[in-house]
């Protein structure tokens, strides 16, 4: 009878933890896919946003969106408080992929930035550049 009730056990954790999983990983893709619509970012763009490339320096010097600044993902806090940007400010920030600026992003809102977007990734904008 006690094998029986191990087994049981056994098999309402493993689907406990099945579903915790599936949770999780859904809620990750959902934090970083936040924003990511190209036509609303370039649509912010050209209204005067400030676009902001998260990626490295290196990548940055491969590359990016005109009138981008390179302020890498890690420091965009302290960035923006040194420079004194606007908590109103426009701002677009992108990345490699989009995980990158979405970390940027939630870091600039945690901070009290209140007009942020999460770009995405720079070669689908590059792409739908105007």
């Amino acid at each position: 009878m006690s094998k029986m009730l191990r087994l049981q056990s056994l098999k309402s954790n493993a689907i406990v933890f099945v579903v915790v999983a599936a949770l999780l990983f859904m809620f990750s893709k959902l934090a970083f896919a936040a924003d990511q619509n190209v036509e609303q970012a370039w649509q912010k763009i050209d209204a005067g946003a400030l676009v902001v490339d998260v990626r490295t320096a290196e990548e940055f010097e491969q590359g990016h969106l005109p009138n981008a600044i390179n302020i890498p993902f890690e420091q965009i806090t302290t960035v923006f408080a040194d420079r004194k940007i606007a908590k109103d400010k426009s701002v677009v920030v992108y990345c490699r992929s989009g995980r990158r600026s979405g970390i940027a992003n939630e870091a600039l809102i945690s901070a009290g930035y209140t007009n942020t977007y999460n770009g995405g990734g720079y070669q689908a904008l590059n792409q739908q550049q105007k």
